[in-house]
């Protein structure tokens, strides 16, 4: 019973894709979804679909220089989604401006399915889209990778390649810009996830 070696984690995943680059696309198959959702939120279903596409053969031709000490390649994944958004970053300063302005946004109507959900969403996108847009190309990436992809500090942490501390100073300080942006005082809001 030598058949091919068992594959379990992301980084067994890595290392026999060196040589069966065709298991790569397990990788792809686990995490294209959410690399895809989280693009769209950022940039809309059109420029998502380049984008996953763009990550995934980014971490494709750099898979040797892969740790295979992180057993979970996630955070690595939307690291370089981030960066493919980082350099997109003025049109998506541009559309999140035009939310602010105009109220309407294209972006968001590809992911906000239920009606009684675009009704809320609606209400605070245009003054939540300003207030994104306003803030820093790093603190914006913290902030939306932790709301939006669900990752977590230390996630966040290594797949922006930054200190622990910085993400959370940078989350704070985008946390407040927010609040105050939406109407509510920075001062007296609590979050409870800021314990993490």
């Amino acid at each position: 019973m030598n058949g091919p070696p068992t594959v379990v984690g992301d980084a067994d995943v890595v290392r026999q894709s060196l040589e069966q680059p065709e298991i790569f696309a397990r990788l792809y198959d686990l995490y294209a979804p959410d690399i895809h959702r989280y693009a769209a939120r950022r940039l809309g279903d059109g420029s998502a679909d380049d984008l996953t596409a763009e990550t995934f053969l980014i971490a494709f031709r750099t898979r040797a220089r892969y740790d295979l000490a992180r057993d979970n390649a996630r955070p690595w994944l939307y690291g370089i989604a981030a960066n493919l958004i980082g350099k997109q970053r003025r049109s998506e300063v541009r559309a999140l401006r035009a939310l602010a302005r105009t109220g309407t946004d294209p972006v968001a109507e590809s992911w906000v399915e239920r009606a009684d959900s675009r009704v809320v969403a609606e209400a605070a996108q245009a003054p939540l889209a300003g207030a994104l847009a306003e803030l820093s190309a790093g603190d914006r990436h913290v902030l939306l990778l932790v709301a939006w992809a669900d990752l977590t500090y230390p996630e966040v942490a290594e797949a922006l390649g930054i200190p622990l501390g910085t993400v959370r100073s940078r989350l704070n300080r985008a946390r407040r810009k927010v609040r105050s942006a939406l109407g509510a005082d920075p001062a007296f809001v609590v979050d409870t996830t800021e314990v993490a």
